[in-house]
């Protein structure tokens, strides 16, 4: 995340917090997570076609291998895009791919489709911006970069507030990286830092049309209502719509809300009509029919889509979240993984109050991704130091630092950035489910940004073993946190930042 201003608490007012319903597990049916479904569109799919990623390198050469394969379509949603070596790699991936299509027999029709946040994409005077500006400017028609502003930077906050600090106000964090078919759904964002050394999470849902036609729609939809980035670097809103920041706030988040909230919803109706089929075809002991005309198996997993965009009024991670926390039966096991630990008072208190064992795996302040920098983003990992602390102190009081433990990430010459949760139900040593995407479970997250995760649900042991193997991986390379932890030099916190965490945590 990019540096905060110490003054913006002030200048803008905290978003309340909105708790999710009620809503209890249904332990009947396939799978004891369908209620999920009462609120996004449920794929179900083949464990076959999901690979879990360990490393930035398989993900960066499987990018490039993604690119270079794609025939109809590359959608990439990031925070933003880098401007080193390896990131002019894969623009020149993008261009050797535009070439082919144009120089292919018979009408092409690939698209690429890119959405990043305007205030961090525009960051300096070579950016994500100038990275872009050459495919626009020789493949016009064919590429479409959108520049999401948040609507809660404008007036006299967006005149008064520099660049970098800007991007605390709010921003595009989704990342979704989609070609043809194939989805990876990642928290990484398309820079050298999360192709070389800063571990994250990733996924891989392989010949999954459905899934990535709701991607590509929601993308389009985050899109409509962003800046589109012209081939001389101006840009400019789609028209007839309202502009972000300044035009009407009240009409431009209610535009922003129907687009997002269409694409939800018509994707749960496409899905319950194809569930519907599916139902009455197995009974007549027909063979099933995918909706591309290939024969389908039956499903052993099921995608969710989960997202958040409280600035729309959309809240469906934080409603599914916070019950996956409330439900956590006695003897289950949560691991809780975030590379920036600032839970939000609700998911705190849910932890503290259910009865489920929680490890969560955090960033040490050495893998900090601010560690070392300079100014008041250097006091960024000590700000999160107390935040730690205090929640740890918290879970010594009420005796339940050995049902909740905290453990730290930590590895040389590493970052760490990866995030999500897997949940083992009693008596299993296997999750059965798990959440990834671009979430951190905090303030931010959950008020300010525009995330999207999916939850992922399955019957396969081979999959279930594979999410298994990596958060043993990840939280190998943790040590536990215990009260000697915050005794260590590198734990201290100057009184300062003790002082100002409470007023800036909303912001980070």
């Amino acid at each position: 995340r990019s540096s905060w201003l110490l003054v913006a608490p002030l200048l803008t007012p905290p978003v309340p917090v909105i708790t999710a319903p009620p809503c209890s597990l249904c332990p009947e049916g396939a799978h004891r997570f369908q209620w999920i479904g009462n609120l996004v569109p449920e794929f179900g799919i083949s464990s076959t076609h999901v690979k879990v990623l360990s490393s930035p390198t398989e993900f960066y050469e499987l990018l490039k291998t993604q690119i270079k394969a794609a025939k109809r379509r590359v959608v990439m949603a990031s925070l933003y895009l880098g401007t080193g070596l390896l990131e002019q790699e894969l623009v020149d991936c993008l261009e050797e791919t535009l070439e082919k299509s144009l120089q292919a027999d018979g009408s092409s029709d690939l698209r690429v489709s890119i959405l990043l946040d305007y205030t961090r994409g525009s960051r300096g005077r070579k950016n994500s911006r100038t990275m872009l500006i050459p495919l626009l400017q020789r493949f016009p028609g064919r590429v479409r970069v959108s520049l999401f502003h948040t609507p809660n930077l404008r007036g006299l906050l967006r005149l008064l507030i520099p660049e970098r600090f800007n991007e605390t106000i709010g921003l595009q964090h989704i990342k979704v990286y989609l070609f043809d078919d194939n989805v990876i759904l990642s928290g990484a964002n398309l820079s050298d830092l999360y192709f070389t050394n800063r571990q994250d999470r990733y996924v891989l849902l392989q010949d999954s049309p459905e899934i990535a036609d709701f991607f590509t729609e929601l993308v389009d939809a985050i899109g409509d209502v962003s800046l589109q980035l012209q081939r001389d670097d101006s840009v400019q809103m789609l028209e007839g719509m309202e502009h972000p920041y300044q035009g009407d706030k009240v009409a431009y988040c209610e535009t922003a809300n129907q687009r997002v909230m269409e694409v939800i919803n018509s994707a749960r109706t496409r899905q319950e009509l194809l569930h519907t089929k599916t139902f009455h075809s197995s009974q007549q002991g027909s063979f099933l029919l995918s909706q591309r005309g290939a024969q389908a198996s039956e499903p052993d997993t099921w995608i969710y889509p989960l997202i958040q965009m409280k600035p729309f009024g959309i809240q469906i991670d934080e409603m599914v979240t916070e019950t996956l926390l409330t439900e956590a039966e006695r003897d289950a096991r949560i691991y809780l993984t975030t590379g920036y630990f600032n839970l939000t008072q609700a998911y705190m208190d849910l932890i503290l109050g259910t009865r489920a064992e929680y490890r969560i795996l955090l960033a040490s302040p050495e893998v900090n991704g601010f560690f070392g920098a300079k100014g008041v983003a250097g006091a960024i990992p000590a700000a999160y130091v107390y935040i730690e602390h205090q929640f740890y102190s918290q879970l010594c009081c009420l005796h339940q630092q050995e049902r909740v433990r905290l453990q730290e990430y930590s590895r040389p010459g590493w970052t760490f950035h990866a995030k999500g949760l897997w949940l083992y139900l009693p008596g299993s040593d296997l999750p059965c489910l798990t959440l990834i995407g671009s979430p951190n479970f905090g303030y931010r997250s959950v008020h300010r940004d525009l995330e999207a995760q999916v939850a992922i649900v399955t019957e396969s042991k081979a999959l279930q073993q594979q999410l298994h193997q990596e958060q043993e991986q990840l939280y190998l390379r943790s040590g536990v946190v215990s009260s000697e932890t915050f005794e260590q030099p590198s734990r201290y916190v100057k009184l300062w930042v003790k002082l100002v965490t409470p007023l800036i945590k909303n912001f980070f």
